[in-house]
């Protein structure tokens, strides 16, 4: 008996074991009947964005919310980024016309429309504010202010009786018990609520003594916490003069504001605990501070005494005197020592006189006299050397060892000295 004619999708195709079909023309019957399927707008979750380098295409990945259901999509940079900014995990509708490539057998959907839909399309609009807004500057780290460490007083905007404003007050003042706060109500949620938080936030910046301020609320949906993305608050933020801590929700929370605050708690209680500082902490501090310095001042102390301590161990502080005994014995050795030296000095320079005085005295015309000779001189006062220097009776002055005497020239005799007896 004959296998009976099969047929794919309702497309007559005939195949049996021993007339099978080439496996291209299943593929080609199945991409034909693909392509006759209309486009279709679904609705899923976008759970991955895969964009590849230099490729035109781009990838993702819709899950459906409920079931366990996924499907491949290819989208086109310019379709995707019409859509405003979209991350994984938002939800969209996406127009899909379904394809099926031959060659690799896959199935996948071609995306010619896509936009964000509920939480979706306010995370697109968030992330469109955000990117704004910092293209401006306002999330720039330059421009935020260090907290004061001790305020003067702490300036609280949120809800009137809500948690947060409890654990904000409680908190601080279970810090540092002595502080201040000057606290503006104000709604958090709803159509308001941007109005009057702008509101209470420049009250409390014209504040002179308020150092910081909090805006605090506690935990939400997004659509909740949509105020705290706000524009304007956001630009009203930016301009106050006064520090700004941003205290919203939880730790998960992140509303604009946390970006263009000063400093950003992750709970309110949290923001109690950047504005003031723990008065046991410090005291502790304090403490542990005293007993630093009293522990270096006796360091120093001890360091000094056994400086002087060796100081006083050395002989000439032992026994100051110990040095002036030596020093004595050797200015006495000196002093003898000069005292020889010149009187040396003294005799020899004598011995030295003498001699000169003796050669002067042996050449003295003195000496001379006083061995029996006389010096002539005539009228002129010129000594006489030689019986040509006289004319007979020429007048003389003789010149003795006792006196003087006044002789006359009878007669020159022209001689030797040797022939004198």
């Amino acid at each position: 008996m004959s296998a009976a004619p099969r047929t794919l999708a309702g497309m007559p195709i005939e195949s049996s074991p021993e007339n099978p079909q080439p496996l291209r023309v299943v593929a080609h019957a199945v991409k034909g009947w693909v392509e006759r399927l209309s486009q279709i707008w679904v609705e899923g979750q976008l759970i991955e964005i895969n964009r590849r380098s230099g490729s035109k295409t781009i990838f993702l990945t819709l899950r459906d919310k409920i079931a366990n259901v996924s499907a491949s999509v290819t989208v086109t940079p310019t379709t995707l980024d019409s859509a405003g900014p979209l991350t994984e995990g938002a939800t969209v509708v996406a127009r899909l016309k379904p394809s099926y490539y031959e060659t690799s057998g896959r199935f996948s959907f071609y995306c010619d429309a896509i936009k964000p839909v509920g939480e979706g399309q306010l995370l697109a609009r968030l992330e469109q504010t955000k990117r704004m807004l910092q293209a401006e500057g306002l999330f720039d780290p330059v421009r935020k202010r260090r907290l004061p460490f001790l305020p003067r007083v702490v300036g609280l905007v949120t809800a009137a009786g809500s948690a947060a404003e409890r654990d904000v007050v409680e908190n601080t003042r279970r810090r540092w018990p002595a502080v201040r706060m000057e606290i503006r109500h104000a709604l958090v949620q709803g159509t308001q609520a941007c109005e009057q938080l702008v509101g209470a936030l420049k009250q409390l910046d014209a504040i002179a003594e308020v150092d910081v301020i909090v805006v605090a609320r506690g935990g939400g949906s997004l659509e909740d916490l949509l105020p705290f993305s706000d524009e304007g608050l956001i630009r009203a933020v930016f301009a106050c003069t006064t520090p700004v801590v941003s205290a919203i929700g939880h730790e998960t929370d992140n509303p604009i504001l946390d970006l263009v605050a000063d400093s950003r708690a992750s709970t309110p209680t949290d923001a109690a605990k950047r504005v003031v500082p723990d008065v046991r902490e410090e005291s502790d501090r304090i403490e542990q501070s005293i007993r630093r310095l009293r522990q270096a001042m006796a360091t120093i102390i001890n360091r000094q005494q056994e400086f002087l301590t060796s100081i006083r161990s050395r002989p000439v502080l032992s026994d100051p005197t110990a040095s002036f005994d030596l020093r004595y014995d050797q200015i006495d050795g000196l002093r003898h020592r000069a005292l020889r030296a010149i009187t040396s000095r003294i005799n020899h320079e004598s011995t030295a006189v003498e001699h000169t005085l003796a050669r002067v005295r042996a050449m003295s015309p003195k000496a001379t006299l006083e061995r029996g000779y006389a010096i002539l001189v005539d009228g002129a006062g010129h000594a006489v050397t030689s019986v040509a220097d006289v004319d007979p009776e020429d007048d003389l002055l003789a010149y003795l060892l006792d006196g003087q005497l006044i002789v006359s020239v009878r007669e020159t005799q022209p001689g030797q000295l040797g022939a004198v007896r």
